[in-house]
């Protein structure tokens, strides 16, 4: 009988196992096929985990095989693990199949204990051996026992003032051996356990905790806001260590292939000498570009040169390296497709293609719609950013313009969106868990941190303008004040980032969109697109303006131009309302009178900038009470206007008008009450209002020797009889339109089309009954969502929506994702 193979040696492995290997696996068994320098180690598997998850216990024989490859391990290197004279030590590093940076744990130098350290003081320098094991100390308290990692920085900081030192590096060998001391007793203390000696019941929990971290709240919160799907799994490497913080010949970084927020051919990247590599992107100390390494270690720097565009060539992407040089040797930790924002992307995509490494169709293939809508992005006014007081600077992580409110800390970021505040997050470093903070915030401001933080990484996947290691902040998370330069600033003030330029301004600054035109790359990816593709794009657009924006986007028709956005605009509006509002059917036409033309105006706008380009008009589709102030905001006034009524009598009168004609139009579930079709049955002078401004629309159009093609959409429709009888009065206003601008013939060539839009699930189920009546179907996905599942969009995800994700009782947000 053959046993589950739940260990891979990355000899053993490829890049096409990553949903076994993880990406981090796969990439390190790939190096090392390649012949690069990586550290030996091996893999145990997603397969591994999950069956882990599934039962709370490691599965089967799965340690034999994590012990043998181990002693394969030892003899490689001719080093035993945890004991000896160069004892070897071992990292625990998490890789889930798609890459999730930083959302789950690592645990470095594991083999370590109070003999061990000895032995490694022996071999290399007291100074390493212990900052290594308080390292150790740390990592596993905070990851396997659960110990807030500040109750360990707490006890570090504490050590730095005694010694009057600013860095870790300078904590003498003493001080060193105390904070270990210390380290230990704080594990006694808060989680009740020893710090295991024995390195093998360190390993075991390690992996344990790894395997468990898929399950922690900031892995669930990112995995829901990517829709990385909960069965895949995180997979373990368990690798050799090899050091950056051995002295002055030795550091550790990272490096991206290409710069990841311009998309530029150049190594972009930092390092930071005698570190470990958590130290780059914790944000404790602020790293030295890579250029700097290029002057200081020119060997090193070459040969990772070397390295790096090897791998962007063998994997035809740009890539985030991960290294470390211990004394002199350069060893690779990591690689993977580097996350950039998407201008970058698309850049990167571009310029493969036109190198002849990808063709066109992998370029437009690698391209997420979600990433070129990003390029649409605000960005500031210009001259208002000249004008505005500019308060800091720091590292441009993520480009962008955001304006917001401070927050200083996640819950509050969350709290504040769900109140509809936009929000800046402001933070000394952002670690994991504050994942689903940043995710609600319109942009990041951090005090330390560099291109490769946490917060830099995160936010250019999330396509959030961010800002880093912007030193000139003074934070003060008690009192939530940030002061700068002397001038404090509260929670709830406004300030504005630039994460393009890495500038932090005071207040609100007006922000402009940046659109295709200045983005070349853009434009020569879509065109490639436009080569390949079988389907049509048509867009929504509501107004002249949004019309020109599709077409300068290359739509190729509206799909969806909503009425209800043109009485929206101020004048309209009260015309609308007038008609509503109206106490006789002559103050009703002349109300329709009046608002015929400022409608046929707006519709004649749109048909000359689509110009021939189809044009799918929505009739009226929401309630009419959706177009009058809320009845409890007019109790108010009217009851204030009360107490002074001999001062405005008129406009009191007209108030409580008002007011009684709303609460008569209100509905207990406007979703499901007298709106779309209905509202056009019941009011069917409004159908044939919008109907003969379309038509006179298009006639004006046509006349000045515009193209035109409209299309009339019926929404909310559940039954033909509905159908029939909106078709019945379309065909009226057609009739009306023609007997009074003699248009009988130009009408029978602009054959105007009828619709449906299917909102209702009785809808879908006559879609067959529907068919031979109109000429096309359009489905309503976010009603149709609503009344199948009984869910309100508005409602439910601030209310329980997330937390079924979380519990899993939904895999995926049906509002994001249609359901079959």
């Amino acid at each position: 009988m053959t046993l589950p193979k739940w260990v891979y040696r990355f000899s053993e492995g490829a890049i096409g196992l990553k949903h076994l290997l993880g990406g981090k696996g796969a990439g390190l068994a790939e190096m090392t096929n390649l012949g690069l320098p990586v550290p030996p180690g091996f893999t145990i598997t997603t397969q591994a985990c999950n069956a882990y998850l599934k039962t709370g216990n490691f599965p089967p024989h799965m340690w034999s095989q994590v012990f043998d490859a181990l002693r394969e391990l030892e003899w490689i290197l001719h080093n035993q693990y945890g004991r000896g004279q160069m004892p070897l030590l071992v990292s625990v590093r998490s890789g889930a199949p798609v890459s999730m940076p930083g959302m789950m744990d690592t645990i470095l130098n594991l083999g370590l204990n109070d003999e061990t350290v000895e032995d490694l003081s022996r071999a290399t320098h007291p100074g390493f051996a212990y900052d290594s094991y308080r390292r150790l100390i740390q990592m596993y308290g905070a990851t396997v026992l659960g110990i807030a990692g500040d109750a360990f920085e707490d006890l570090l900081y504490a050590a730095k003032i005694r010694e009057g030192v600013v860095t870790d590096l300078e904590l003498s060998v003493p001080a060193l051996k105390q904070l270990v001391a210390d380290f230990q007793q704080l594990v006694r203390q808060l989680s009740g356990q020893t710090f295991p000696a024995d390195p093998r019941d360190q390993l075991v929990n390690a992996v344990r905790a790894v395997f468990e971290s898929w399950y922690s709240a900031r892995a669930i919160s990112y995995r829901q806001h990517f829709g990385i799907n909960e069965d895949l799994g995180t997979a373990v490497n368990v690798q050799a260590m090899v050091f950056g913080n051995l002295g002055s010949t030795s550091g550790t970084g990272v490096v991206f292939t290409r710069n990841p927020s311009t998309g530029d051919d150049n190594l972009f990247g930092e390092y930071l000498p005698n570190a470990q590599g958590e130290d780059v992107v914790a944000g404790n100390r602020n790293p030295f570009p890579i250029e700097t390494m290029e002057r200081i270690h020119p060997e090193v720097f070459n040969a990772l040169y070397r390295l790096a565009l090897k791998l962007e060539i063998h994997f035809k992407q740009m890539q985030d390296v991960e290294f470390t040089f211990e004394n002199g040797k350069l060893w690779l930790l990591q690689t993977r497709d580097g996350k950039c924002t998407a201008a970058a992307a698309v850049k990167i995509a571009v310029d493969l293609a036109d190198s002849h490494i990808i063709d066109h169709r992998e370029a437009v293939r690698r391209i997420q719609p979600e990433q070129l809508e990003q390029l649409l992005h605000p960005r500031f006014d210009e001259s208002a950013r000249q004008q505005a007081k500019l308060l800091a600077t720091g590292l441009n992580a993520s480009p962008g313009a955001a304006v917001g409110m401070i927050v200083f800390d996640a819950d509050t970021a969350q709290a504040w969106d769900s109140e509809g505040k936009g929000v800046v997050l402001v933070r000394p470093e952002t670690n994991p868990d504050d994942i689903h903070g940043m995710v609600k915030a319109e942009g990041i401001l951090t005090k330390h941190g560099g291109a490769t933080s946490h917060a830099a990484v995160v936010t250019r996947g999330l396509g959030i303008p961010c800002i880093v290691g912007c030193e000139a902040l003074q934070l003060d998370l008690v009192a939530k004040t940030m002061t700068v330069n002397g001038q404090t600033f509260k929670e709830g003030d406004f300030i504005s980032l630039d994460g393009g330029l890495g500038e932090v301004y005071e207040g609100q600054l007006p922000t402009i969109a940046l659109l295709s035109d200045h983005q070349p790359d853009v434009t020569t990816l879509l065109s490639w697109a436009n080569e390949i593709r079988t389907l049509e794009v048509w867009a929504n657009a509501d107004t002249p303006h949004d019309a020109a924006t599709a077409r300068r986007f290359g739509a190729e028709g509206i799909g969806l131009c909503r009425v209800e956005h043109a009485i929206l605009a101020q004048e309209l509006l009260r015309l609308f309302r007038d008609f509503v509002l109206a106490q006789s059917a002559e103050d009703q036409q002349i109300a329709l009178e009046s608002l015929k033309p400022l409608l046929r105006d707006h519709f004649a706008g749109i048909f000359r900038e689509m110009n021939g380009w189809p044009v799918v008009i929505r009739l009226l589709d929401p309630p009419v009470h959706e177009f009058f102030p809320k009845s409890a905001e007019l109790l108010v006034e009217v009851t204030t206007l009360r107490l002074g009524r001999q001062k405005v009598p008129a406009k009191l009168a007209e108030l409580e008008k008002t007011l009684s004609a709303i609460t008569q139009m209100e509905e207990a579930n406007p979703m499901l009450g007298l709106r779309g079709v209905r509202l056009g049955l019941r009011l069917p002078a409004i159908t044939k209002l919008q109907v003969s401004a379309i038509l006179e629309a298009a006639f004006l159009a046509h006349q000045d020797g515009i193209l035109v093609n409209p299309k009339v959409m019926i929404p909310l429709v559940s039954h033909l009889t509905e159908i029939h009888e909106t078709i019945r009065l379309i065909n009226e206003a057609e009739a009306e339109f023609a007997q009074k601008f003699a248009a009988a013939d130009w009408l029978e060539t602009l054959d105007l089309e009828i619709g449906v839009m299917m909102e209702t699930p009785r809808a879908a189920l006559i879609g067959a009954q529907t068919a031979p009546l109109v000429r096309f179907a359009s489905v309503g996905s976010n009603d149709l969502t609503q009344m199948t599942w009984g869910l309100s969009r508005d409602d439910a995800e601030g209310k329980f929506l997330l937390w079924y994700l979380e519990q899993g009782y939904l895999t995926h947000n049906p509002f994001q994702t249609l359901d079959s």
